[in-house]
């Protein structure tokens, strides 16, 4: 019986002398990290999971990271904010510079401090070509033992969907929280699948992902949509509304509408704007398509010189194939002439475009937020987005009783919007732009972030 006792006893402790190491050997490294910032060692830190800061052209989750560090450096000075990241190639000062540039954000170094992961291979995509979700679930939680070995915060939350680094974080007996943009896995995901042998994949994927994420005691999430869906996977059966769900807060990301909102909204030209990482899901194939289908039912625009002007992060070999077989479907439809690219452009390129943009296009089936379309608002572009998700319930919706844009789903509807949107009288056309832009400031600005982010209860983690 005593040799029953001792062999159950050992995974615990197995785990609790995993646990002994992974504060011990991180002590030092803390005390090294506080002592060269001339930090007292009482210092409280708090620590962001963001594997991704640099690298990942994701603008969204960038900045909803760089804006609440900001916040906290500006309104807790004394707590020192840690970035765990896998971009290893970069430094302090070069993210520090990236952040000013891209989003003139300026971060006190003094306050801040990155932490370096040598293994983000664990989270890529490509690492697992089969089982793809539970790989990169499982692989984060390798991420994040790393990056415990090295430093151990005192509270922690996730910013960029790894809820499966929860429970690790929570064993070590600190607060964890989780900001999600896109839950990893739902119920209309799982509605969509037929094979029975990929369904129970989902629903077993689904059971743990819910397990994870309850263990969060601070839940924010970027829209309406990701609300509805991460409450739906906070309660799947067999939780059901038991065991204290944490309440779930909207935090809608910080968008940059001061900027934008110094943009002239007179003085439009035939721009028809996208603003898009070359993703699969961003689907611009649909947006060469209504372009197509609006110059086959109005070929006066082409005599006009309007262009279809596609912005967008271009990550890899994989994102640059993808931008070629758009080039394909323009020249297969004849409308090469009217759609450009423009691949990676610094922010001031981006700023010009939008001034001179008369319509923006977001054409991603349930956009989970979708903060380009807040910034062709904000600049003064007539928004038309896909008719789901995030801006269909929260962004391009009727301000003072009025439109602010429109929506569409097919090639056809998108080409009708465009067409609507640039035969709109000057009075009407100024109207709608205007509504829309006081939309986005008021609803989308940094100040509004930072008092979501508050009110979300974020501080509670770090007493």
């Amino acid at each position: 019986m005593a040799n029953l006792i001792l062999i159950s006893l050992l995974p615990l402790s197995v785990i609790y002398l995993c646990l002994t190491y992974l504060r011990t050997r991180s002590a030092h490294q803390r005390k090294v990290v506080l002592d060269s910032l001339s930090l007292p060692s009482s210092t409280k830190v708090f620590a962001f999971f963001h594997p991704y800061c640099v690298a990942m052209p994701v603008e969204e989750e960038r900045r909803v990271l760089w804006t609440a560090i900001a916040y906290i450096q500006r309104t807790h000075p004394d707590l020192l904010c840690v970035v765990y990241t896998g971009d290893t190639s970069a430094t302090k000062s070069s993210i520090l510079e990236k952040v000013q540039s891209r989003f003139s954000i300026t971060l006190s170094p003094a306050t801040l401090h990155f932490v370096f992961l040598t293994r983000r291979i664990l989270v890529e995509d490509s690492t697992y070509p089969h089982f793809t979700l539970i790989g990169q679930s499982l692989g984060s939680v390798g991420l994040v033992a790393e990056g415990l070995s090295l430093f151990v915060p005192d509270a922690y939350i996730d910013t960029m969907g790894y809820a499966f680094t929860l429970p690790l974080v929570r064993l070590l007996g600190i607060p964890a929280g989780a900001y999600v943009h896109y839950p990893t896995v739902s119920p209309p995901m799982i509605s969509r699948v037929t094979r029975k042998v990929k369904l129970v994949y989902y629903h077993a994927f689904m059971l743990l992902y819910a397990l994870a994420l309850r263990r969060a005691r601070v839940i924010m999430v970027n829209s309406s949509w990701t609300k509805k869906h991460v409450d739906a996977v906070l309660a799947y059966p067999p939780f059901g509304g038991r065991w204290g769900i944490v309440r779930t807060r909207v935090v809608y990301p910080s968008c940059d509408t001061r900027e934008m909102a110094r943009l002239p909204l007179e003085g439009r030209e035939r721009v028809v704007l996208s603003i898009a990482q070359f993703r699969p899901e961003k689907d611009h194939a649909k947006q060469v398509r209504a372009l197509h289908a609006m110059l086959e039912e109005h070929p006066e625009y082409a005599e006009q010189g309007i262009q279809l002007v596609m912005i967008g992060g271009c990550r890899n070999v994989e994102d640059e194939a993808r931008v070629n077989l758009l080039r394909k479907l323009a020249r297969d439809l004849g409308v090469e002439a009217h759609v450009q690219f423009v691949l990676n452009a610094p922010y001031p390129d981006m700023l010009a475009w939008l001034r001179r943009a008369s319509v923006g296009l977001n054409t991603m089936l349930d956009e989970h937020f979708g903060i380009n379309v807040v910034e062709f608002m904000a600049a003064g572009v007539i928004p038309i987005a896909h008719a789901s998700g995030g801006p269909l319930e929260d962004i391009v919706i009727q301000f003072q009783g009025q439109p602010t844009g429109y929506h569409a789903k097919t090639p056809e509807e998108f080409a009708s919007r465009i067409h609507e949107a640039l035969t709109l009288s000057p009075e009407d056309d100024l109207a709608i732009r205007q509504r829309a832009r006081t939309w986005a400031v008021q609803r989308f600005s940094e100040a509004e972030f930072e008092a979501a982010w508050e009110a979300s209860g974020w501080s509670k983690l770090i007493v």
